[in-house]
């Protein structure tokens, strides 16, 4: 695996992968209800390891790391889908931050 992974050069392996597959892409609406059932896996990890709710014995050791990567692999199939450039998304994003919301919270630097 390479160090320097792009988004771009991520949403093209990951679309490899799929076209490998006769049945492709899933709809957007399929493609939603698993990214939700990922942000869901996501969520139970986070409250086990961070929260209250300790996991039971019988469950798979699973992490926050791995299902977050899942959420992310999931995120790209459906961007890869739609025909969504994540780097471009990624880039209007960060302006979008950086201009709305540098205020928003308290600052390091005392602005």
């Amino acid at each position: 695996m390479s160090e320097n992974y792009t988004l771009i050069a991520m949403q093209k392996e990951v679309d490899q992968y799929i076209q490998q597959f006769k049945s492709g892409y899933f709809t957007p609406l399929a493609q939603t209800a698993r990214l939700t059932e990922e942000i869901g896996e996501l969520a139970r990890e986070v409250n086990h390891y961070y929260g209250e709710k300790q996991k039971k014995a019988t469950e798979a050791p699973n992490t926050v790391k791995e299902e977050l990567g899942d959420v992310l692999f999931v995120t790209m199939i459906m961007a890869n889908s739609l025909d969504i450039d994540l780097t471009e998304v990624f880039e209007k994003n960060m302006k979008k931050f950086n201009q709305r919301d540098r205020y928003r919270f308290e600052r390091k630097d005392n602005e």
